[in-house]
Order: C-alpha cells, then structure tokens, then sequence
C-alpha cells in the first residue's frame, strides 16, 4: 500500500506581514500540528520580522520550520521609482525560502537590500541582486502578482515562458517552481492552465499553495476590518480596496487535495521542497559575537588589557589599594575572564571615554551595572560600589550565561554623534539600531475597530473612558464581560457586539514597526550575516534598524548597547555651561557631597521638577 504524501504548507503571512497577515505564530503551530504536518513556512511580505519566533517556537514543538518571504522584485531595477503598466507599485511579487544557511543569509541579504536600496511603496529587490545571491534559495513564481501570472493574465504566453526560463536560470537545478493556486478567483484557473502549460515545456515543477493570510475560515471578516486599518477605509465603503478571495486561510491538506486532485504532483512537491530545506539557526546562548576590539601589543589578550586598566583605574578612584579593593577587583576579573567578555567591557570603556573627549555628557551610571568595581575603575559608572555595598552578581552572575548589560545615558541631542562614532570605528555595515513591534493593545483595537465599523467617535471614545475607569488588565472580551457599562452596551448595541467580536480578534496582534529607544548593535562582520535590516521610511535614521527585536538579538549572540539620550543631561550640560559663563566655576560633580542636607530636604518637598526619575507626579507625592 502506497504511503500518502504529506501536504506543507510553503506560502504563509503571519501577523509581521503588518496589518495584511492576521495569522499568529502558536496559533499557526498549533493548527500544523492538529493537521499533523511535519513542516509549515512563513513568506511574510519583504521582511523577516518573525523568523526567529517562528523559529524557536516550531522547533520546540517537533514542526520543522521553514524560512522565507515572499519578496517584491522590481520589474527592471530596484533603483527606480516609478510606476510601470498596471504595476502601480512597480512590483512582482516572488516566493523565497532558504534550503540551508547559505540560502538564510542571502534572505537577509535581499531583504535587507530591498529596504536599504529598493524602497518605493514596498521593499523591492530586483533580478541583478537577486542571481548574486540566489545560492541555497527556493524561487516560487507566488500569487497572481508573480510576473509570469502577470503576462498569463495579459494574454501573452511567450513573454510569460520567457520570464519563468529566466527565473529558471537564476535558482540551482530544480530549485523554482511554478505555483498554482485556487483561492476562488476567476483569475486562478487561467492562471493555472498557462503555468501547467509552461511547466510541461519548460520542464519546470509546480507546487500548490494557497496564499494564508488568516488561520481559520471564520477569521475572512477580522481580516478584512485589519485591511481597512491599513487602508484607512470603512468596511462599508463599496468603494474601498479589498481581498477578491474568502479563501485565504489555512487550509486542511484534505481540502488541498481535493483542490489540486488533477495536479497531484504539485501537492508531492510541498513535501519535496520541505525535505530540501534544512536550516539549522545558531540559538546558542554560550556563543557570542562580539566586535573585534585592537589591544596594545604589550598585551597578550584583551583579559589582560582589562586588568591593567582596571588597576590603574583603582588606583585613580581609590588611591593606595587595600586588601578588599583588590579583592573585589580580582573576583570580578575572574568571571569576566571565565565568561569571556574582557572585550565587552574594553568596548564599553572605549565609548565613554569617546564621549567625554568629545564633550559630551554621560549618566553616572544605572541599574545593575553600578555594582562592578571593575566598571567604576573603568570610569564607565561613577558609583562607588564598595561605599553603597553593591553586589556584583547582579550585573553579571556565573550561574546565568547572559550578556553584560550596561546602559549609557548621553545628551539626547547627541545620541545620533556617538552611533556615528560607532559607525566609524566598526564600520557602517556593522552597525545598527534595534527594532521594536508595536502592537494592537486592547483600547487601541477598540479605537481601530470603531472606526473601520463607523461607530462614532463620540460613542468610541466614551468606551474607551469606561474601560479606563474600571481597568484590571482586562482583555476586550473581560472588560465587556466585567465592566457593567460595558456590558449593557454590548447587549443593546449590535454594533458594539460586532465591535467586541473583531475586536478581540485583533487585539495583541503586530499593528507597526519603529526604532527601539535606546538598542544599539555592533557586529564583528557584515551585520546582515546575522540579521536582516529595516529602515523607517518616514524617519532619516543615522543607521538603519535590525530586522529582529532586542530579545532575537541577545538570542543570535550579538552585542547589545543600550544608548539612552536623556534631555535631562542636556539641560544639566547647559547648565553648567552657564555656570562656567556667568560666574568663571567649573562643576565637578565627582567632589559633589551625596550627603548634602539641603539637596536632601528639596527632595522632602518634593520639589524635583526636572530632576531624572523624580519628577513625574507620583514620585513628586510619594517623597513628601
């Protein structure tokens, strides 16, 4: 008896394809699992947002996971900015997924690329980039926006042949496929017949696949409230842009079959192309990636580096050593040296003490890493932490494999001049700024989803007010459940109930990306080695962001800096700077008393307007 040859599915939008994709990442596991699929893909539009959730989360649950997007290829070059037939974004659309970790690091090439080089509506690539770095990639010819769909539809079958050759020629031997899909479009079925026919021809496989942009078959009418979110538009607006198809979801490998009963082949291929990608990702919290720093030839490694500078430092701070001085200092030595990360402090010290040359001003220090002697003598923190009894342990324990963690205040209006530092020191290609997701919390969905259903505004904003009032971490089904108010007008409105329905459906979900706060990255080679990069189109960034959030990158081994631009520092800086002007004194706030009685009984008043951490109405109340 003939083994049944398991469906995957290869062509997948999660939540990262933002404010287009409603499909979350367990939820797609869980699902992969139930339809006991031994593998699942995700092809979010352009970008790699998800990959190392996806990731963790499908290896943990015995799923393998298959990384890939489908991408926006420029009908001629990535550089032009113009629109192109009925292309009104100037792009195809391509499916790509990395059979191994040649094919991973060239995704984060190309999408990289596409941000940095591409952007015009969409992060595009185009084939110049793409033949330079199509080794161990999967070509897919996508929806009915792929290019050789698009000159099927246009009746013209020989420039259509001529662009699957093409594409042919750029994958290794075997590796594109035409894709066939039947979500209920009119346009699928001449798509299909021509794609069969070019397949036959050209010797091209194909595949079946179904576009997934949401889990479940019920979940049609929360996506398309989430693209009226992104257009802007009403959901009762005729007029407005939307999805042709209801079939869009995560389908059953029975129903797949039965679709593609006529192309069995196709559904073999999923399997096929499944069995060819095996990437391992690196996930090793005990390997780190760190910068290369240059030591003095006089030493023999970066640890002992450390400990002359350390000693010196000492004995600047400290004058004559005691016993329990260098006793601290040894210990501390001791673990970095274990840990392997005398580099790591030799960086951080390097920034300070550009910043001070360059007059520009740093925070004493905070958090945990105020408690390492070794980062005092360093002149990275000006905290004593003998004098205040810190523990070292804190900030960097033997039993917990983690990156140090020091986070440097500048002058926020010099921020920008130390990551420009960094650029030249390492390399502009070797540094970047951290993402951050920002995502669709509970009174944000029920803003979103009241205006997409046209409630009024009024109406909205007094719900919003009601769950303010009487929030405890309630979810929208909670608060409506809970919150009596609420929960009259969910019984009396119908349209509320509509509202607390998509609502709910939306809510957590990935509505934007920006720029982390403070997250700087610095890579010892070609950052995108080890993450793809995003830029903010609105924003004109110094450098460009990482494609995976703070916690992905810990997890990769890169090095972290947290670069805090404070306005307080700024404003301390100017201060002094008057100070200077006006009555010929230099502050030097190393001799300042920490005991003084006056500064004290402000504090007692309360009176801490403009002083950090202090100033803000609840700390004002609770120091009186």
């Amino acid at each position: 008896m003939e083994i049944e040859t398991p469906f995957v599915h290869l062509h997948v939008h999660t939540e990262y394809s933002i404010l287009d994709g409603a499909t979350r990442i367990s939820a797609l596991l869980k699902k992969a699992l139930e339809y006991n699929m031994p593998a699942v893909a995700i092809t979010d539009h352009g970008n790699m947002f998800g990959v190392i959730d996806f990731y963790e989360k499908a290896m943990s649950v015995g799923i393998k996971p298959i990384i890939g997007i489908e991408a926006y290829i420029a009908h001629d070059s990535r550089f032009s900015k113009k629109k192109w037939e009925t292309l009104n974004d100037g792009a195809f659309h391509i499916v790509l997924l990395a059979k191994d970790v040649n094919g991973y690091q060239n995704l984060m090439k190309l999408s990289s690329l596409s941000y940095l080089e591409g952007f015009y509506y969409h992060p595009r690539i185009d084939k110049e980039i793409l033949r330079k770095h199509s080794k161990g990639l999967i070509g897919m010819s996508a929806c009915i926006k792929g290019e050789v769909a698009y000159y099927i539809l246009k009746n013209d079958m020989k420039k259509a042949e001529e662009s699957a050759m093409e594409y042919k020629e750029i994958f290794e031997e075997g590796d594109y496929y035409l894709e066939l899909m039947d979500v209920g479009m009119k346009e699928n079925k001449i798509v299909n017949e021509g794609l069969v026919k070019i397949a036959r021809k050209l010797d091209i496989p194909i595949v079946a696949t179904n576009d997934v942009h949401y889990l479940s078959k019920d979940d049609i009418f929360a996506h398309d409230a989430l693209i009226c979110i992104q257009t802007k538009r009403k959901l009762n607006d005729t007029t407005r842009w939307r999805f042709e198809s209801n079939e869009l979801y995560f389908k059953s490998p029975e129903e797949m079959k039965k679709l593609f009963k006529d192309y069995p082949e196709a559904i073999r291929n999923t399997y096929n192309i499944a069995q060819k990608c095996n990437l391992i990702i690196e996930l090793d919290p005990k390997v780190v990636h760190l910068p290369h720093f240059d030591i003095p030839e006089d030493y023999e490694n970066a640890d002992d580096y450390l400990k002359q500078l350390t000693y010196a430092g000492l004995k600047e701070r400290y004058g004559e050593l005691n016993g329990k001085i260098k006793e601290r200092a040894d210990y501390e030595l001791g673990i970095i040296r274990k840990m392997g990360f005398a580099g790591y402090f030799l960086i951080i010290r390097d920034i300070i003490q550009t910043a001070k040359e360059k007059s520009i001003s740093v925070g004493p220090g905070r958090g945990s890493a105020v408690g390492s002697i070794v980062l005092y003598s360093l002149g990275i923190t000006d905290v004593d932490p003998l004098e205040f009894n810190l523990i070292f342990e804190r900030f960097l324990n033997p039993e917990r494999i983690t990156m140090p963690d020091v986070d440097i205040d500048f002058e926020d209006t010099r921020r920008d001049d130390m990551i420009k530092y960094l650029k030249e020191k390492y390399g502009e290609n070797n540094i970047a700024q951290i993402i951050t997701y920002g995502k669709m919390k509970t009174k944000m969905a029920i803003k979103d989803v009241g205006r997409v259903l046209d409630i009024p505004y009024n109406t909205v904003n007094e719900i919003t007010k009601i769950y303010d009032k009487y929030n405890e971490g309630y979810t929208v089904a909670e608060a409506f459940d809970k919150i009596k108010q609420l929960r009259e007008l969910k019984e009396k409105e119908e349209k509320i109930k509509k509202l607390v329905e998509l609502a709910t459906r939306l809510e957590n979900i990935t509505r934007q990306a920006g720029t982390h706060a403070s997250g700087v990255v610095i890579t010892p080679e070609d950052i995108t080695h080890f993450t793809p990069l995003y830029w903010e189109q609105e924003k004109k960034s110094v450098v460009p962001t990482t494609q995976y959030s703070m916690k992905n990158i810990e997890k990769i081994g890169l090095l972290k800096v947290d670069f805090l631009g404070l306005r307080n520092l700024t404003v301390i800086n100017r201060a002094v700077q008057m100070i200077e002007k006006n009555y010929n004194k230099k502050l030097d706030f190393s001799k300042l008393p920490k005991d003084d009685k006056a500064t004290f009984k402000l504090i007692q008043k309360g009176d801490t307007y403009g002083v950090f951490q202090l100033e803000n109405d609840g700390m004002r109340q609770y120091l009186k």
